[in-house]
């Protein structure tokens, strides 16, 4: 603990003295706005502005020019935006004969995605990733697309429509999402994944849960920035995702619900949000469940002149006779999650917190426990709004780790340069 407050203190020091440029990534080139702008703290977590370009389907523009005609308005350039992660990260326990630490390049072990999207129509938007590498240097291929199709009524702000939408690793939320509790893997204040899913499983009870896994469908979106929003979808989890002889047979229908729900508010000058997740269903030729429910909440604002937010959730998945998606245990899996982010210095550096207790599952073995807790201590600094820093430590513990050989990833540990331009 004591290395972790030094290294995380020094982190913050060296880069005191970094100079602050403004972020050009896809949707700031079409609004002509800076990434703070729609950013709490920094980036992904939104703030009030941000989940309104989101509610509008990504068609809000600013500057940028359009390209317009009877029943025709789009941007005249076609917007991109690209992500790469350069870092170290170790991992306890991965195996004999592997390192438990790998740095991580551009293109070979980090990331190296490409984005683009934006403005189709008035009410008619596209967002699209495509990883051109994976660990090593893997082919390129489409992580998840979405075309959201949302008409404006009332004149307040208020959307309605349909968000097909795909992707590989992202779930059933990736359809629409607004809170940064985790719901969606892109919305949370954890600044990377960690080499096992650590950091963010830690933060987030809807991760904790594997609700992250390949999904096409559609979903039935009302949303209202300043009230909440109502997603309802259909969708399947594709066969490859589930893996086994299922995986060659090509199974994939549209078989499971997903419903999610929250609504928005001030309570006392925080920009507040409590909301529901349902997953159910079953999916591949009706051999697999899809069943969870997560419960979740959080309040951004400040405390002290500096920018805190605070997030909290609990979801479980039950056991199943055939498989669940979400839980190949025997017992019910389930996660209470809370985690903190605190501005240190505004607009530069945060430090974070976040727990899990949790229970994996897993069936216990002589006089053995399934629980499955964990701590995280995490710290950011803004090289500029889109360069991060991060350094990020998970330490889990409890029944699920008291067996032999102990599984990887009890403790991890990620420093990481994210850059979004």
């Amino acid at each position: 603990m004591k290395k972790m407050a030094l290294s995380l203190a020094g982190l913050l020091a060296a880069a005191a003295f970094a100079p602050e440029v403004f972020a050009l990534p896809v949707f700031a080139r079409q609004t002509g706005m800076a990434c703070r702008a729609c950013h709490f703290q920094h980036f992904p977590a939104l703030n009030g502005f941000g989940r309104a370009f989101k509610a509008s389907g990504y068609t809000m523009m600013g500057v940028q020019g359009k390209v317009e005609d009877e029943h025709l308005s789009i941007p005249n350039t076609l917007n991109l935006g690209a992500l790469t992660t350069t870092g170290y990260e170790t991992q306890s326990n991965r195996g004999i004969g592997i390192p438990n630490g790998s740095y991580n390049f551009p293109a070979d072990g980090g990331e190296l995605s490409l984005f683009f999207g934006g403005r189709v129509s008035d009410n008619v938007g596209f967002l699209s990733e495509l990883a051109l590498t994976g660990t090593g240097a893997g082919p390129a291929n489409t992580n998840a697309a979405k075309l959201p199709i949302l008409f404006e009524i009332g004149g307040n702000g208020t959307r309605v429509g349909i968000v097909p939408m795909a992707t590989a690793g992202q779930g059933a939320a990736h359809s629409f999402e607004l809170l940064n509790t985790g719901a969606a893997a892109t919305h949370r204040i954890a600044a990377v994944a960690g080499p096992g899913g650590e950091h963010i499983n830690a933060n987030s009870a809807a991760q904790y849960l594997n609700t992250k896994t390949a999904a096409n469908g559609f979903s039935f979106v009302a949303v209202n920035p300043n009230y909440g929003f109502l997603n309802i979808g259909t969708y399947g989890i594709s066969a490859a995702a589930i893996g086994g002889a299922l995986a060659s047979s090509g199974a994939n229908g549209m078989n499971s619900t997903y419903v999610r729900a929250a609504g928005m508010f001030d309570a006392g000058g925080w920009d507040s949000a409590v909301g529901i997740q349902d997953f159910s269903g079953k999916d591949v030729t009706n051999l697999i469940d899809t069943k969870a429910t997560i419960i979740d909440a959080q309040m951004q604002g400040e405390a002290g002149g500096k920018p805190l937010g605070l997030y909290a959730s609990y979801g479980r998945a039950p056991s199943s006779v055939a498989t669940n998606v979400f839980n190949s245990g025997t017992l019910t899996r389930k996660s209470f999650n809370m985690a903190a982010e605190l501005g240190v210095i505004p607009h530069k550096a945060t430090v974070q917190l976040a727990f899990r207790s949790g229970n994996s599952g897993a069936p216990p073995f002589a006089g053995a426990s399934d629980t499955d807790n964990a701590i995280m201590l995490g710290g950011t600094y803004e090289l500029a709004q889109n360069v991060e820093l991060s350094l990020t430590h998970t330490s889990q513990s409890g029944g699920a780790w008291n067996v032999v050989p102990e599984p990887p990833g009890k403790t991890a540990t990620s420093f990481m340069l994210e850059a979004l331009f």
